[in-house]
């Protein structure tokens, strides 16, 4: 019976009896390799923005998926972790390979939350573009220029803004235009489309939310939606008499006046960064009518062009809820977005016998793969059963296995060639952001640039059940470390300590040391990561000699080191937390993980200033904004390098020792508290029993700079959202008011239940870091209090 089954199924055709969703994922992902036609993007945003929401729709449109999951529902594909689907969340950046059209998309949706901004900072550099999302209710966020500004840390400078949650009450495409120009993410926002809220008038009259449309001004076309975001497109007349007059609109539609002006505008803002459109425009006709008369093929190169040197910012709108406006956005990803191609258009790295060069860009732990290491390729062709060389840590490692992944899903291949996106397994010592060569001529290739974590904030104890649980709990926490390079775990006075970017990113450690390596354990007090600065005592008459005993014979070793504090004007080195690491020459000392060869005097001397700095002999806290300067070394030849770290740490030590105790520090964060009118005064008044400062009472947006003029932007009528026509007026805005403050992170830990409580359950709050603050000696005597050192 079962041979005959076998039989029927194998004469007939597979796709009547495979699963629906790997027949199309197959016509959704299977390519022959372009790298021209390769798009490498993320998907970045505030929390809460809908990234998830629209990676489903895009997973939908491309046929992918047979039906959209829901993030309400737990069941979308890109968030799969146990944690994600219980709180909502993303907390993890996921990557899938999309097929549309003639492109391939190597899409990844990364959190929107603060706390895993380490995975935006992974995905930001291997990515060649971004997609920007902004829920059109609330406009430009806090994390919004936290991901932008990670995107400018990484040179990711090709970006389209999707204006999302257009069919919400409260939804404005003008209002977000405008908080795009007041925070200065760029001088030139470009609507290519606009939204079209219903088509009856009357929706218009009664200030009605929706949106059943969109009208593309490059193409020229009108996109109708039915109740299941299935779009009919329709082109529209190329003169004003026949728009005017066109059935597509209803009579006396509001928006049909908006169109030619809209497009004008759009086409004259682009002409002025691309001279040839500009010559194209000079050579029309005098007509009103005469820019509707340009065909998209003359428009997008320039549009392109534009996008890649970042002279523009596309603009694109709709709702991912509704799939509205997906489709139009995957069109102008594959038109506008960069290839690898365009970043790296070098052909000989192109070539598959090139020499490789890829960088793993996040590591992860699956229960049955064991280790997956994510990688770019750069140059050449990563193949199955090789080995390779990992550069930065001038270790040989060997390819078991090549991926591409499906978010939880993963299919095998035999080879990632150059501008690929995929996972490896059987990596045994690589991290995130290793370089991986070829093992011929690898050990003279430079490693590419490295993705550096942000600085912990909060820290917890972790206390394994009994003495047995020890080993299990410490195994588990190197190997989440390992995934996760913003998670850092020391052993302090015989105690464990996890520190991670915030109360969440701490509270997720810990449900996943609990389901993913079921270790018995328990957590303790939560408490901020403080900082301790050079203390201003003598150091001339510190030795700088160490001296012990290896082997039966006396060994003596000379490292000479200046060490100041850092000036005002001078910037701390962020590898090196806070503080600046000179060579002799004056130029940086890499952290010793970084140094292409582990074995070099100066990487074994560098690991040891970093463990110095880590701990200070004075107060156990990590040292920040030191100047330390290597300008001598002396050690005897016959001594193996590693006995360095021990000796440059004791060294550093006893002139930390010698200096004394200098202020300390502690992370401030940055409050944006919108409240009612009649819990201000409590509000303001807890932030100063709680060490806070209100920096402004009637904040509409943040004190900054001066923001960027409208006339380099078309700017739509507030009614083409009609949600916040009449219903903006109607609302009483003055009755919500804005508190901007900076307080300490340490009395801000429950702050999401004492504003409850103060603005009786209406309160909302955005914080972000604001970075370190020396404290004042009252407050220094608290902290080394709480640390048990007084």
């Amino acid at each position: 019976m079962i041979i005959r089954l076998v039989t029927v199924l194998r004469r007939r055709d597979p796709r009547t009896w495979l699963p629906q969703r790997a027949c199309l994922r197959q016509l959704s992902t299977q390519t022959k390799h372009d790298p021209s036609k390769l798009r490498n993007m993320a998907l970045v945003a505030h929390i809460d923005s809908g990234k998830t929401t629209l990676t489903e729709s895009i997973l939908l449109q491309s046929h992918y998926l047979s039906s959209a999951g829901s993030v309400d529902t737990g069941s979308t594909t890109t968030d799969f972790l146990p944690a994600e689907r219980e709180r909502g969340i993303t907390i993890q950046s996921a990557s899938i390979p999309v097929r549309w059209k003639d492109w391939t998309f190597n899409l990844i949706d990364t959190p929107g939350h603060a706390d895993f901004g380490m995975e935006v900072e992974s995905a930001s550099r291997v990515v060649d573009g971004a997609v920007v999302l902004i829920d059109s209710v609330e406009g430009v966020e806090a994390q919004t220029k936290g991901v932008w500004r990670q995107l400018d840390r990484y040179d990711v400078n090709s970006r389209i803004l999707f204006l999302n949650k257009l069919d919400r009450p409260g939804a404005s495409f003008r209002s977000s235009m405008l908080s795009v120009l007041a925070n200065r993410l760029h001088p030139r926002p470009m609507a290519i489309a606009l939204p079209i809220a219903s088509f009856d008038p009357q929706d218009y009259a009664r200030a009605e939310p929706g949106i059943q449309g969109l009208v593309d001004l490059i193409k020229w076309e009108v996109w109708k939606y039915d109740a299941e975001g299935k779009p009919s497109i329709h082109a529209l007349p190329r003169t004003k008499d026949e728009l005017e007059q066109s059935d597509l609109f209803p009579p006396s539609h509001p928006i049909v006046p908006h169109l030619l002006p809209a497009r004008v505008t759009m086409l004259d803002n682009l002409a002025q960064v691309s001279e040839e459109l500009f010559d194209v425009l000079l050579g029309l006709p005098e007509d009103p009518s005469a820019y509707l008369s340009v065909q998209s093929s003359q428009i997008l190169p320039h549009l392109r062009a534009a996008t890649l040197r970042n002279d523009v910012l596309p603009v694109l709108c709709g709702s991912a809820f509704k799939h509205v406006g997906t489709e139009l956005l995957m069109n102008y990803v594959g038109e506008l977005l960069p290839s690898p191609v365009d970043v790296d258009p070098n052909p000989k790295v192109m070539a598959p016998n090139a020499p490789l060069r890829a960088l793993a860009w996040k590591v992860g732990w699956d229960k049955r793969k064991g280790w997956m290491t994510f990688v770019r390729v750069y140059a050449g062709t990563l193949k199955s059963q090789s080995s390779v060389l990992n550069a930065s840590q001038s270790q040989r490692e060997k390819v078991s296995k090549l991926l591409l992944l499906y978010a939880a899903e993963a299919e095998e291949v035999d080879s990632l060639p150059f501008g690929s996106v995929g996972a490896v397994l059987g990596l045994k010592h690589t991290r995130t952001g290793d370089t991986l060569v070829s093992v011929a001529g690898g050990s003279n290739a430079s490693s590419l640039r490295d993705i550096i974590p942000p600085p912990p904030l909060m820290s917890v104890s972790v206390i394994p059940h009994s003495h047995a649980d020890l080993e299990p709990v410490e195994e588990a926490l190197k190997a989440l470390a390992r995934t996760d390079p913003s998670v850092r775990v020391e052993t302090l006075e015989g105690q464990l300590l996890v520190h991670g970017l915030g109360a969440l990113h701490l509270e997720i450690v810990e449900s996943r040391l609990r389901e993913e390596w079921k270790v018995n354990f328990e957590f303790g007090q939560r408490r901020v990561s403080f900082r301790e600065c050079l203390g201003s005592g003598d150091v001339s008459m510190v030795s700088n000699l160490w001296q012990t005993e290896i082997g039966g014979q006396h060994v003596q070793i000379k490292l000479d080191l200046s060490v100041t504090p850092l000036d005002e004007d001078e910037s701390p080195d962020p590898l090196w937390d806070g503080n600046v690491v000179l060579m002799a020459n004056g130029k940086p000392l890499p952290p010793g993980e970084l140094h292409a060869n582990p074995n070099d005097p100066l990487a074994q001397v560098a690991k040891g200033i970093s463990s110095a700095l880590s701990s200070s002999p004075n107060t156990t806290l990590a040292l920040s904004q030191a100047r330390i300067q290597v300008n001598g070394l002396d050690y005897p030849k016959e001594v193996h390098p590693s006995v360095l770290a021990g000796a440059s740490a004791a060294i550093l030590r006893k002139v930390i020792r010698a200096a004394g105790q200098g202020d300390l520090m502690e992370p401030y964060i940055k409050l944006k508290i919108s409240v009612d009118e009649g819990s201000v005064g409590r509000v303001v008044e807890d932030l100063g029993e709680h060490g806070g400062e209100v920096l402004d009472l009637n904040a509409a947006e943040e004190a900054e700079p001066e923001p960027f003029v409208e006339e380099s932007a078309y700017i739509p009528p507030q009614w083409l959202s009609p949600s916040t026509g009449k219903a903006a007026k109607g609302t009483s805005s003055r009755m919500k008011r804005t508190i901007l403050a900076i307080a300490p992170l340490s009395q801000m830990l429950d702050y999401s239940s004492r504003l409850r409580a103060l603005s009786g359950g209406h309160g909302l709050f955005h914080m972000e870091n604001d970075g370190f603050r020396r404290v004042s000696a009252l407050r220094a005597v608290d902290i080394l209090r709480e640390l048990g050192r007084m």
